[in-house]
Order: structure tokens, then sequence, then C-alpha cells
């Protein structure tokens, strides 16, 4: 049995590729994230330009020409077929401060919707700006800081509903 890839571009064009035909193309890689590729007697330049591994996206650049590609595999696709999600058991009810400093902003309020990954607060620490972002979305329950405040290790910054 063969391993098949969703690939989807652009949130557009969705495509099945094998690991069998993966295994068949002609690319070299030139550099950390650069490659050659022949395909059909024609040369691409191909750069992946920004990728983030555990959610499986990337950005790739082939002759000049920018694309978003997010791949899944046939579990993943099973998994969301079944309405469940692979990041389901993350369910983290409050954000601590990961270390002793200073707080310098607070993006959020109290009763805010946030996403996984929004900036909800800055604390400078040894002179340099932390972004502490969300780490689920969620709605924001309690903040436990104001700006100017200082901040010890592990306290309690956010909590959320």
């Amino acid at each position: 049995m063969s391993m098949t890839y969703k690939v989807k571009i652009n949130n557009k064009l969705e495509l099945d590729i094998t690991h069998e035909e993966i295994s068949k193309m002609d690319a070299i890689k030139t550099s950390v994230s650069k490659y050659h590729i022949l395909q059909n007697n024609t040369s691409y330049q191909a750069e992946i330009t920004n990728s983030d591994f555990n959610k499986k996206k990337y950005t790739v650049t082939v002759n000049n020409n920018t694309y978003d590609v997010a791949i899944s595999n046939a579990l993943e696709l099973l998994i969301k077929a079944m309405g469940l999600s692979s990041g389901s058991s993350k369910h983290i009810n409050s954000v601590k401060s990961p270390m002793p400093g200073l707080m310098l902003d607070i993006n959020v309020q109290v009763g805010q919707e946030v996403k996984e990954d929004d900036t909800l607060l800055i604390l400078e620490a040894m002179k340099m700006e932390n972004i502490i972002t969300s780490p689920r979305d969620g709605i924001i329950k309690s903040i436990s800081a104001t700006i100017g405040d200082a901040i010890d290790k592990g306290q309690l910054l956010i909590e959320f509903e």
C-alpha cells in the first residue's frame, strides 16, 4: 500500500501525491532551503521560505511565484473526517509567566475572544521584549496583571473560560 498525501495549494488547488511519486521526483537540494527540480524537461528553482512543521504548512517559492502549501496524510484526513482534531486534547486554562520581568503591554481584555497564537501580552525581561501568545482558541476570563507590574516567573497572567 502506497502512502498518499493530500496537498492543498493556496487553499484552492488540491492534489493527491503518493510516496512513490515523491521518490521518483528529479530534485536536487542546492542549499538548506533551496532545490533544483526537473519535471518534463523543464527546470524549476524552488525554495521553502517559511515552514511550520507541526502544522505541516509551508510557503514555497517556485521560479519567483509564491505558494502556500498544506500537507495532510491519510490518518490526519481520517481524523478530520470523523470530526475530531489532532490538537483537541490541548486544553490549557491559564497562561503563566515563563520568566520574571516587567509587564509592558496587555493586548487583550476580559471577555475578548482570541485565536491560538494571537498576541496576549508583552513582557520585558533582560532588556528584551517577549511576546506571550495564546496557547489555544478561547475567551479571556481574567487578567491578573497590569501594565508596569513586576512579574515573577510562574505568576498567573491570564485565565481562559
